[in-house]
């Protein structure tokens, strides 16, 4: 599920709303109000449930080949997302949808690659929203490869200490991390 020419996505588990209105998230690191979408690049980063912690990575023109084999393994997929297994079971049964949005009414947001666009004024879709379905599905036609881990914080611990690009979107909602020193010692 990607915008087609001159649009943009928000991803939403609510199928009802019909116009968005500029806010200030809950997350936001800046004060101002902004509608928020992504372009196609970004549109797999929010092929989850919503509140859903997630981790990707992928190779970028700098990437040494020693990290992408780290991180990738030796299969031909260029990016990885990783969630824990306790989200497993919602995110292949969540119910999601796109709205389109016109491109027009937004403008980039972060750095010298966006990752979202926004708007400051209120945006009504283009037509009412499409059921995102088939999740699994997705990564799958994008060749993206989905890993499915016990520790998200051990996973993005080796992606960020890598030279490949990276975005972790709702980590606060990962599980603690694991307390490895209480493990018991192997058998010999």
């Amino acid at each position: 599920m990607k915008p087609n020419p001159g649009e943009v996505l928000h991803f939403s588990e609510d199928p009802s709303i019909t116009v968005f209105h500029p806010h200030v998230a809950a997350t936001a690191r800046q004060r101002e109000p902004y509608v928020w979408a992504v372009d196609a690049a970004n549109s797999p980063s929010y092929w989850f449930p919503r509140q859903c912690p997630r981790a990707m990575a992928w190779v970028t023109p700098t990437t040494s080949a020693a990290d992408r084999r780290a991180v990738l393994g030796a299969g031909r997929e260029r990016r990885v997302h990783a969630v824990e297994y306790a989200w497993a079971e919602r995110f292949l049964t969540a119910r999601l949808y796109a709205y389109r949005l016109p491109a027009a009414e937004f403008a980039p947001f972060g750095g010298p690659e966006p990752h979202a666009w926004v708007a400051t004024r209120s945006v009504t879709p283009l037509g009412p929203p499409e059921p995102v379905t088939g999740l699994l599905a997705l990564h799958r036609e994008a060749d993206i490869q989905l890993r499915f881990v016990n520790d998200l914080r051990e996973f993005w611990d080796a992606v960020t200490a890598s030279g490949l690009g990276f975005s972790g979107i709702r980590l606060r909602n990962a599980a603690p991390p694991s307390d490895r020193a209480s493990d018991p010692a192997p058998a010999p």
